[in-house]
């Protein structure tokens, strides 16, 4: 029956061993002589019941033995080098096998150092020592790594809120200046009508809430009908289709989504009891394309097809989508337009 494992007080803890060899009575002296020093050590018989071990909890340091039956001590090193999560934790070998072959194996297979038997307490105990504090830097290294690994990656998740994600490459790829040409896209504004009158009897953190809320789902649909938002403006809401990744099916895309604007609104009015409506304006034609600033930047279109795009919204009617004849002509087919007239 195995021994429970020696077990410092909490004040005194060093660290985590693990002494891996088939022979009890070389297990009892490495554990005799490393008791009462402040360390939790555990024992495997040999290198299978070593990998339960660690695969169980972690250790600091392994004191391994070469000649084992079954998995031996070498075979051992490999398999812990081919594991990430085991490859870094100190080996210290201590084995019969003293010829100066089997200790550059054993360093070269991964172990930090070797001691023959028998061993001197004092210099186990010291090695060990030595190990922890390597283990200790290391661990102190490897957390610093994963905190900037992780600020990494919330900054680059908060570019792609801000940038499309190719636009985000480019700059993170150290372009300076990013302005493009497309010539085929289609530009929508939705506008909340009366939003500014409601916005003086409400009180400011529920108009925030309202817009928030409305917004929010107008970004649901642009994901979902493979838009690219552009910004919102007050109680306006700009969104792009064709850019910047091109596609020849973008005034199709803008005109789904602006039918979807106008159910999500009616279904968020049921939801909230209120009487809110949308001006869509459509638009497609050529545009650039850009990051202006240096602080606070923003990517951003310019051109005629963007002010004729406002235009439509802002001589539009409310609950109604209007587009231009330059629009019509793309999606007709699939949608039943009705002539507006002079406007």
């Amino acid at each position: 029956m195995p021994r429970p494992p020696a077990s410092p007080d909490g004040a005194s803890f060093k660290g985590r061993l693990l002494v891996v060899d088939d022979e009890p009575a070389n297990r009892s002296l490495i554990i005799d002589s490393l008791r009462g020093e402040g360390y939790y050590i555990a024992e495997a018989a040999d290198g299978l019941e070593a990998f339960e071990q660690m695969a169980a909890k972690p250790f600091d340091v392994i004191i391994l033995d070469l000649e084992m039956p079954g998995m031996g001590g070498f075979e051992v090193l490999e398999r812990m080098k081919e594991r990430r999560s085991l490859r870094n934790i100190p080996v210290v070998i201590v084995s019969g096998w003293n010829d100066m072959d089997s200790i550059i194996h054993g360093i070269r297979a991964g172990a930090m150092d070797h001691l023959g038997k028998p061993f001197n307490p004092l210099l186990l105990r010291s090695r060990i020592d030595a190990c922890l504090e390597r283990k200790r830097w290391h661990d102190q290294e490897q957390a610093y790594l994963d905190q900037i690994r992780e600020e990494r990656h919330k900054v680059e998740q908060l570019i792609l809120n801000i940038l499309p994600a190719p636009i985000a490459a480019r700059l993170q790829q150290g372009e300076t200046t990013i302005a493009d040409n497309f010539s085929e896209v289609t530009v929508l504004f939705a506008d909340i009508v009366g939003f500014t009158d409601l916005s003086a009897t409400v009180p400011p953190a529920e108009i925030v809430s309202i817009l928030n809320e409305v917004f929010t789902s107008f970004d649901h649909l642009a994901e979902l009908h493979g838009l690219e938002k552009i910004k919102t403006i007050g109680d306006c809401y700009m969104a792009v289709s064709g850019l910047p990744e091109p596609r020849a099916d973008h005034a199709v895309a803008a005109a789904r989504m602006a039918l979807d604007i106008q159910a999500e609104i009616r279904r968020f009015n049921e939801d909230l009891n209120l009487s809110l409506q949308m001006r869509v304006g459509i638009h497609s034609g050529p545009v650039v394309a850009g990051i202006i600033g240096k602080n606070k930047f923003i990517y951003d279109l310019w051109g005629d097809t963007v002010n004729l795009a406002s235009r439509m919204e802002s001589h539009g009617q409310p609950g109604l989508i209007q587009v231009t004849e330059a629009t019509f002509e793309r999606i007709k087919g699939q949608f039943t337009p009705k002539a507006r007239g002079s406007v």
